[in-house]
C-alpha cells in the first residue's frame, strides 16, 4: 500500500477519442492514497470513458497520464500489466467471466497474482459470505440475481486490495442496506490507503458522505468541489 497522501494518479491535460469522436477533453486530476472523490453527471458525460481511461482499457488522445509514479506512455506491455494488477475495477457491465463460478471470478485476481490454494479458499469464502453470498459460491453469473453478479464483481475487483479502486455504479442493482454494506467496504478500503473513485447517480449517497464531488459534463472534468454535511445515520 501507498503511504497516506502519496500520489497514486496524475492526468495533465488528458484527452481521449473512440475513432474519430472526441470522448474526453483536457482532464487534469490528482489523487492521493487514502483519497475518496464521488464522480457525478449526466448519462454520456463521460463518467464511463474516465474509468476506462484510469483502468488503462483506452490509451489516451494525448496529454499526460502517471499512475504510481510511471508515466503510462514509457510503459511496455509488461510494465503495463504490472500496474494494472495494482488497479480494482467494478465495471458498469461488470465483465464477468461466464464459464466460471462466483467464487472462481472472485479468486482470478488472486490467482494470477500467485496466491496459494489454502489462501484463496479462505479469502475469497470469507469475502463472498461477507457479501451475503456464501450459498451462491458454485453458481455461474447466469445463475445469479442482477444485484448478485454485482457483488460477485465488487468481491472481484476488492480481492487483492489495490491501491486505486475504480467503481462504475456499483451500487445501482442493489437495495439499500447492501449499498450501505459496499460503502463501509469501500471506506474501509480508503482507511488503508486505497485511492477510491466512486461513479454514482445515488445522490443520497453523494449527501450521505462528505467526500470531494468531481462533476462532468460533455467529457470535461470539472474541479472537486465538497460534498453537503452528512446526514445522520
Amino acid at each position: 500500500m501507498e503511504q497516506s497522501g502519496a500520489t497514486i494518479l496524475q492526468l495533465e491535460g488528458v484527452g481521449m477519442r473512440y475513432g474519430a469522436t472526441p470522448a474526453l477533453h483536457d482532464i487534469d486530476l490528482r489523487l492521493t492514497a487514502g483519497s475518496f472523490h464521488f464522480v457525478v453527471g449526466p448519462s454520456g458525460a463521460g463518467k464511463t470513458s474516465l474509468l476506462r481511461l484510469l483502468s488503462l482499457s483506452h490509451p489516451p488522445a494525448e496529454g499526460k497520464l502517471v499512475l504510481f509514479g510511471r508515466d503510462v506512455a514509457k510503459l511496455d506491455q509488461e510494465e503495463l500489466a504490472a500496474v494494472r494488477r495494482r488497479i480494482g475495477v467494478v465495471f458498469q457491465d461488470l465483465r464477468l467471466l461466464d464459464h466460471l463460478s462466483a467464487f472462481d471470478n472472485v479468486a482470478l485476481p488472486l490467482r494470477i497474482n500467485g496466491a496459494s490454494d489454502e489462501q484463496i479458499s479462505t479469502s475469497v469464502s470469507q469475502m463472498l459470505t461477507w457479501l451475503g453470498l456464501g450459498d451462491v459460491l458454485e453458481r455461474r453469473p447466469a445463475e445469479l440475481s442482477m444485484g448478485q453478479r454485482q457483488l460477485v464483481a465488487v468481491g472481484r475487483a476488492v480481492m487483492c486490495r489495490p491501491s486505486l479502486l475504480l467503481a462504475d455504479e456499483p451500487t445501482s442493482s442493489i437495495d439499500q442496506a447492501k449499498a450501505q454494506r459496499l460503502m463501509h467496504l469501500f471506506l474501509s478500503l480508503s482507511r488503508l490507503g486505497t485511492a477510491v473513485l466512486f461513479v454514482t447517480h445515488a445522490e443520497q449517497l453523494v449527501r450521505r458522505y462528505p467526500f470531494p464531488v468531481l462533476s462532468m459534463k460533455d467529457g470535461r472534468l470539472r474541479p472537486p468541489v465538497p460534498s453537503v454535511l452528512p446526514m445522520s445515520a
